[in-house]
């Protein structure tokens, strides 16, 4: 039986990563910051059903200390890195916390690994928001970087010092450049989430509008249960390599939310308020993936559809706030 370690497990890719794990076969790790008394507490892997069937341990990946003992206890054959302060927008409110979590807790885990002496494969998750200011009009492995903001400086930072430790101690260090990947258990802080859950609110009568801010930025939207399966097939590979993940299709907010509205039968015009104030200081206007390498390497490719993701997100959180107003 293989043994993974996931850190941030309790997130969305955590818990779809851990249940593509148990279903393979592994067991399965994660680090949290604290052991609620309650497993059912831990709401996405309770949601997954899978909160008794995966392994959590109390640690930080700030701490190098707990990390190396973790590693040494475990035994793990692969390790996921998924944990990061990974809110663009609170990034620019917090960037030393970012840069501590997102940045330098990856290389934490990459020296605990190192000291342990051991064949374990690492897995980084790093970002598509570090090509930033695009210069091309699809983004592949050798796109040059231009991170916009603290949190893509930051994924920056932990990606360049997975290559480094590959390249200088041998290590089965590999990436995932994923574009945003979202699902029912996306953060509400995320603006997919934002729309599918003012969606609900606006359908139950329990609002009449969402504020947004740019809604004419283009983004590559996947789901993160295609993109998990991704980050365990560059594991499996002979060679550690860095992949773009994406679906190679380009959307603006404004599409989005017009696919979202219009699946419970509204306007989105009707309904849409524009905020200058969730104008970020710097934004990326144009984002979209070319998974062409993932697709002849990995054997990869998106079968979620755009649509469908924003139906089940809907579809997910008309049920639950329907649930609290009875």
């Amino acid at each position: 039986m293989k043994r993974a370690l996931i850190t941030g497990i309790t997130g969305q890719d955590g818990s779809y990563l851990a249940k593509l794990l148990l279903h393979k076969g592994y067991e399965v790790f994660g680090i949290t910051r604290e052991i609620k008394p309650e497993k059912s507490g831990y709401e996405r892997l309770a949601w997954h059903g899978i909160e008794n069937l995966v392994n959590l341990i109390e640690g930080s990946i700030e701490d190098l200390s707990t990390l190396i003992r973790i590693i040494d206890e475990t035994c793990p054959d692969e390790v996921y890195n998924l944990a990061s302060y990974s809110s663009v927008g609170s990034s620019w409110r917090q960037p030393i916390l970012t840069g501590h979590v997102t940045g330098l807790g990856a290389v934490n885990i990459l020296e605990a690994i190192r000291n342990s002496n051991s064949g374990v494969r690492f897995y980084q998750a790093s970002s598509s928001e570090m090509f930033g200011l695009v210069k091309l009009p699809i983004q592949a492995e050798d796109t040059p970087f231009h991170p916009r903001s603290p949190y893509a400086a930051a994924k920056l930072y932990a990606h360049s010092m997975t290559v480094n430790y590959r390249e200088s101690f041998g290590m089965f260090a590999c990436s995932g450049i994923l574009f945003n990947h979202e699902s029912p258990l996306r953060g509400i802080e995320f603006v997919t989430r934002k729309v599918t859950d003012a969606v609900a609110r606006i359908k139950l009568g329990q609002q009449n509008e969402v504020k947004l801010g740019n809604i004419d930025v283009r983004r590559d939207w996947g789901h993160a249960k295609d993109y998990v399966e991704a980050m365990w097939l560059m594991l499996q590979q002979e060679n550690p390599e860095d992949y773009v993940i994406a679906t190679g299709r380009s959307t603006t907010v404004r599409e989005m939310c017009q696919i979202a509205f219009s699946y419970v039968g509204l306007n989105s015009d009707d309904h849409i308020v524009i905020d200058p104030q969730l104008y970020r200081p710097a934004d990326v206007d144009m984002m979209m993936g070319d998974p062409v390498k993932a697709k002849k390497k990995l054997g990869w490719e998106a079968k979620i559809s755009l649509e469908e993701m924003i139906c089940e997100m809907i579809d997910y959180d008309l049920e639950r706030v329907s649930k609290k107003l009875t």
